[in-house]
């Protein structure tokens, strides 16, 4: 329950959405959103793909010589590793790929119930009006695939739920459950760990101002002893690798305004600005008709995350769009501090009826699309049934700007599949130190990309197999010697090979072309090593 001195008192004969609707309305609302994801065996999204791979080779870890011949897994204290600790262990009971969709669903679940459960805990009653939430768990920064961000969103709503619902009891259950929470977070993310440091640090300040606390010590000490549980932060980040990438941070100004728009837009920008105008005016109607209030801790969020998220960089502890993943997370947060009244049945039906005709679009627009661009990476999916397993694939580009336009998100990372279907080493797998647990182990480590960059073009691979020496440093600089395939993304329809003496055709589908090496000395290398594995130890080669 709220504390005393800062819940509000609904009149009790006021009548409202009944818990059992409520709780109706979040069933069909969950189903509704699922739809997308049920439907799609590989949802586009950009690094979706390859965290999924990795989770595979944990699984796979000691059980195919091939990954074991490319890839080794380094336990740490790293503050990305929720999926990694999850998704691994479904996988043993149901196959990679719907581990994948039963993780994103518990991500949507996790947060709509989260903003649901704050809302309660904040005015003291139950509302539908947290639901408005749903047409928003489909966002830009899901496109991108931080899942371990997105789960930590969920957290932060839950955890800021158990500090406003354990307010008024005895402290150490309130700090116990707290530094919970906080630990759980920090293997989300490290931005999910800030936001619930703001959320803690709003709800507080609104209890310190409304009870003149800033006039007592007493008080003052109360408020500031509410960090105690991020402590264990402190200890955690220290004995972390992700320390030593803490001065690889920068800042851009442009973009800003992208990252607000990241809350509303996925692939439709008039369906953005449809949602942003549906919002904004009911919103001012309800105000008009006196029917909603907006706390301290909601204004003390908005002004207050405001300015982190200016003053924020966009790449912090080399984690790009780190600015950018806040605004979200601050929406859901937001959305839980309104108390609005649906006093009259037309009102709620009104409600109810505009809640579905949003969600129906939000959902219709990401199936539609979902529908065509998954082809790609389905075609993909295809693609690697020709590649020899325990291979080793080049990834590169035709065209330097592709990935940037929101219709290629799945392209960028599903030669990853290679991974999961063949055992091959690929070169774009996410294998940075402080970042991952994944590594390519020693006799590879100079094949594939360590360091989270951009694929080569192939334009640049041309050069380069003329003359090695003048990309001598990449690890691509030898890559006619070096690998297998190549996958060639973001082409034309009917492109022509660009290296004919290097290159043979094996596949072609929309936006991209897997090459095979005309000497693939290298898999029968591979082929032969995994043999010797498999002698040694016993492990799986098929």
């Amino acid at each position: 329950m709220p504390p005393k001195d800062t819940a509000p008192h609904p009149h009790p004969q006021i009548r409202d959405f009944r818990r059992s609707q409520i709780l109706a309305l979040f069933a069909v609302l969950c189903a509704a959103i699922s739809v997308p994801v049920l439907t799609h065996k590989l949802p586009p999204l950009s690094d979706y793909v390859n965290h999924l791979a990795r989770m595979y080779v944990i699984d796979a870890q000691g059980r195919d010589a091939y990954l074991d011949r490319f890839y080794e897994i380094h336990w740490e204290i790293i503050p990305n590793l929720m999926m990694d600790m999850v998704v691994p262990g479904i996988a043993r009971v149901v196959n990679i790929y719907l581990a994948g969709q039963f993780f994103l669903l518990s991500i949507f679940v996790l947060i709509l119930s989260g903003t649901l459960a704050l809302n309660r805990a904040l005015t003291g009653r139950w509302s539908a009006l947290p639901l408005v939430a749903a047409p928003l768990i489909y966002n830009n920064v899901l496109l991108v695939g931080v899942a371990n961000y997105l789960f930590g969103i969920g957290l932060v709503l839950w955890a800021l739920t158990a500090w406003v619902a354990l307010r008024n009891r005895p402290w150490p259950w309130r700090y116990t459950a707290s530094a919970a929470f906080v630990i759980a977070l920090f293997f989300c993310h490290l931005v999910s760990v800030a936001l619930y440091g703001l959320g803690l640090f709003a709800f507080e300040a609104e209890r310190l101002w409304r009870s003149r606390g800033f006039r007592s010590r007493t008080k003052i000490l109360e408020f500031c002893s509410a960090g105690i549980p991020f402590l264990p932060v402190l200890p955690l980040l220290y004995e972390s690798p992700t320390m030593g990438l803490a001065t690889e941070n920068y800042w851009e100004q442009n973009g800003k305004l992208d990252g607000l728009m990241f809350v509303f837009s996925v692939y439709s920008d008039y369906i953005a600005f449809a949602l942003i105008g549906i919002f904004a005016a009911a919103l001012v109607w309800a105000v008009r008709h006196k029917l909603v209030r907006f706390p301290l801790m909601g204004w003390i969020l908005l002004v207050l995350g405001g300015a982190i998220y200016l003053a924020m960089p966009r790449v912090m502890f080399s984690v790009y769009m780190a600015d950018q993943r806040i605004p979200i997370g601050l929406a859901f947060m937001l959305i839980a501090c309104l108390n609005v009244r649906f006093p009259r049945r037309a009102v709620r039906y009104g409600f109810a009826a505009v809640l579905a005709a949003l969600v129906c679009l939000r959902v219709g627009e990401v199936q539609v699309m979902w529908n065509k661009l998954s082809k790609g990476v389905e075609a993909v999916h295809d693609s690697v049934q020709f590649i020899d397993r325990g291979a080793r694939v080049l990834v590169a580009y035709a065209d330097p700007t592709g990935g940037d336009d929101v219709r290629d998100l799945g392209l960028v990372h599903a030669a990853c599949l290679a991974m999961i279907e063949r055992s091959a080493l690929v070169t774009t797998a996410f294998t940075v130190p402080g970042k991952q647990i994944l590594r390519v182990r020693s006799d590879f480590a100079e094949e594939a990309d360590t360091e989270d960059g951009t694929p080569p073009t192939v334009e640049k691979l041309l050069v380069v197999a003329e003359n090695p020496a003048l990309e001598e440093a990449a690890y691509w600089s030898d890559w006619t010697n070096t690998y297998d395939y190549v996958y060639v993304l973001f082409t034309e329809k009917g492109a022509e090979n660009p290296d004919p003496v290097h290159l043979r055709l094996v596949y072609e589908g929309r936006r991209f072309q897997l090459y095979r090496m005309a000497n693939p000395h290298t898999t029968t290398a591979a082929s032969a090593s995994a043999e010797r594995l498999k002698k040694k130890n016993g492990t799986r080669v098929d």
